[in-house]
């Protein structure tokens, strides 16, 4: 594949390339008789709203003041975002009913740059100049575009030449190459002004949300904060936008029954009020609404404070995992010092200081060391957390607690029954006891024959065991245990 980054024809082209007049505007193919041509930017955009999912889209509503004429006029709609999908677009008009209709909607994205340029000129005539050493002047050249294709091919008079250094000069922009992408419409207006909401979806805008969450000296609180990082590569900028983000995971399809669905979810979000986030409950989702204006710029992360909670009560677990197919077949010894995993759990309430709906996000945690630096001990990941549910979060392996697992026997009692006898040895090497959870996920319908330690049922398929270990020693849980797993 021809490799544009790397070729110096193009670079050439690209500095040096120039217009000398201005063709006709994109619109101009919507021109029936006399109709007028009018065009919307930016700097007429009287408010905007920003909705942002976190599945890389966003819904985008503008309301602009556009001026036109009674009767048939097209206006280009510009400043809207390169990754618009324009099946999505709604546009209304605020007033009277009926004041505005639009006849014909156009989506215009041949944007123009110099390869477009170069494709839109073969077989026609341009100039070539070619600076001289020698007289310190440009040279000037005519030639004739016969191809594009890995690079300009000319006819410069009786010689066909390609690779030819020199600054490439074209007379006009052809009417269908357009500096931007624009929204086109052949409208319909009984008033000369008009005030426009028009709606979008638009790809590559995105958030997430981030955790910072700070663990005390005896982990037992913590102080969360939440970040919003906000992601716009949608090719627009919206400034002092009301910014609005949805946590869920919203159902989007790409059959034909897209754009009625899509329709509809615009007008409900369109509908919604605009008011550090304020959140409420939005359908089966969660809406978050930043509660003052922002700016979006193309090409820019920003990130937002989402919530903030102190003295969150936490607890530190030990968790010693097992796994099913240990009870399908004769292993012997299957753990040696493996290390035991460490987990923070909490609960997402009121009552503990918490209590708002929490978006999928990373959560990483920290805690002070004896001099009071904070220093990074782990981080996991979470999903859509309502509020009053558990949140676990996985930190990493204990150093210095390790487990020994081995089947003492096995026995086959039919097809798809077993017996089977197990020794878990747990090790503490530190200078203070802990405590340590066995989890047994069996993985059939299962009856405990004997056991050393209270066994507590957990669901149908998993069992498990809270073992206490001293400081500097061992505890040794066994049982034997029948499974079915047919």
């Amino acid at each position: 594949m021809f490799d544009k980054t790397h070729s110096p024809w193009w670079n050439a082209l690209f500095l040096g390339m120039t217009v000398v007049a201005m063709g006709c505007s994109p619109a101009a193919a919507h021109a029936q008789g006399q109709t007028h041509t009018f065009q919307s930017t930016a700097d007429q955009r009287r408010d905007v709203t920003i909705t942002v999912y976190n599945q890389n889209f966003g819904l985008v509503r503008e309301v602009r003041d556009v001026t036109l004429v009674r009767g048939q006029a097209a206006l280009e709609f510009r400043d809207v975002a390169a990754q618009i999908q324009p099946e999505t677009v709604h546009i209304r008009a605020f007033g009277r009913e009926g004041s505005l209709r639009v006849l014909e909607q156009n989506y215009q994205y041949d944007l123009l740059n110099p390869q477009k340029l170069l494709e839109k000129y073969v077989g026609r005539t341009i100039k070539v100049y070619r600076y001289n050493s020698k007289t310190g002047q440009d040279e000037e050249y005519e030639a004739e575009v016969l191809s594009v294709n890995g690079g300009p091919i000319l006819r410069i008079g009786d010689e066909i030449t390609f690779n030819f250094p020199g600054r490439f000069s074209f007379p006009e922009i052809p009417d269908n190459l357009i500096a931007r992408p624009t929204l086109v419409w052949l409208l319909d207006s009984r008033a000369p002004r008009q005030r426009l909401e028009v709606s979008y979806l638009t790809n590559s805008l995105n958030w997430k949300a981030d955790y910072v969450f700070v663990i005390n000296e005896d982990d037992t609180r913590g102080d969360l904060t939440g970040w919003v990082t906000l992601t716009n590569q949608s090719g627009a900028s919206y400034e002092n936008a009301h910014l609005k983000l949805v946590a869920g995971d919203v159902q989007r399809v790409t059959s034909g029954i897209r754009r009625r669905m899509e329709r509809d979810a615009l007008r409900e979000l369109a509908a919604a009020e605009a008011v550090q986030f304020q959140e409420e409950s939005f359908f089966e989702y969660h809406l978050y609404t930043l509660q003052r204006p922002t700016t979006l710029r193309q090409n820019e992360q920003k990130q937002v404070t989402l919530l903030e909670g102190s003295g969150i009560g936490v607890d530190k677990r030990l968790i010693f995992y097992g796994a099913p197919y240990y009870y399908r077949g004769s292993y012997g010894q299957v753990q040696s010092n493996q290390k035991v995993g460490v987990y923070l759990d909490f609960q997402n309430s009121e009552a503990n200081n918490l209590g708002m709906p929490l978006p999928k996000g990373i959560v990483r945690v920290y805690k002070a060391d004896r001099s009071g630096a904070q220093q990074f001990i782990g981080e996991d990941q979470i999903d859509h957390t309502p509020r009053d549910e558990r949140v676990r979060i996985k930190m990493g392996e204990a150093f210095d607690v390790v487990g020994d697992r081995r089947q003492m026997e096995y026995k086959v009692i039919s097809g798809c029954v077993s017996e089977s006898a197990w020794e878990i040895t747990l090790r503490n090497h530190k200078d203070e006891d802990t405590q340590v959870q066995v989890m047994e996920p069996v993985g059939g319908d299962w009856e405990i024959l004997s056991s050393s330690h209270r066994a507590t049922k957990l669901d149908a398929f998993t069992f498990s065991y809270t073992v206490n270990v001293p400081a500097r020693g061992e505890t040794e849980v066994s049982y034997r245990v029948r499974v079915r797993w047919c």
